[in-house]
């Protein structure tokens, strides 16, 4: 599953792909459990094979949720595990949680190794981007029901596994507004 899903990001050649598969170990977390403080450097990146995770960032007390990963995708603190620097946000499962996982230290001394997975990163790290980017936009511009729309459009699927409270977050839509929007909107 995970060499299908490099695969499609960037072309590279099996023996290649095959050893840096090899390096990530499968890692299983129960509901409810918090991977990645805030403060804390993130030392692995994730590969979701099941379950759903969500990070979030805390001001004054308040939970802001940043983001939702589930199969297939990466998942973990990006910005920490690339830099190496204090998470400045906490990685919870929501769900029981399959990984494959991969050391810091692993995946730098692939890239080393072989430039072709140097190339693969290096285009993975832009479509991430790129999906922040996209939802920064959402945030400034679309309006609620916009927001809410394209959320639905893009991950229906959350909205039976994800608390209502948390997906309103994510949308920066207050609670009651977004009970609203799932009785209003036909989904």
């Amino acid at each position: 599953m995970l060499k299908q899903f490099l695969h499609k990001i960037h072309p590279v050649e099996d023996a290649i792909l095959d050893e840096y598969v090899e390096c990530w170990q499968e890692f299983n977390l129960p509901k409810k459990t918090l991977m990645t403080s805030a403060g804390n450097i993130e030392h692995y990146f994730y590969f979701v094979k099941q379950g759903v995770q969500k990070s979030y960032y805390l001001h004054e007390g308040k939970s802001h949720v940043i983001a939702f990963t589930y199969p297939p995708s990466f998942s973990g603190v990006p910005e920490s595990f690339m830099n190496q620097t204090p998470s400045q946000c906490f990685l919870e499962t929501i769900t029981d949680s399959e990984f494959l996982r991969i050391s810091f230290r692993e995946h730098l001394q692939m890239l080393d190794k072989h430039r072709a997975l140097e190339r693969l990163f290096s285009k993975a790290w832009a479509l991430i981007f790129q999906g922040m980017m996209t939802r920064y936009y959402q945030l400034m511009a679309l309006s609620t029901e916009e927001r809410f729309r394209a959320f639905v459009a893009r991950s229906p699927h959350l909205l039976q596994i994800v608390p209502q409270k948390d997906i309103a977050s994510y949308l920066r839509i207050d609670v009651t507004n977004f009970s609203k929007l799932m009785n209003k909107i036909r989904i």
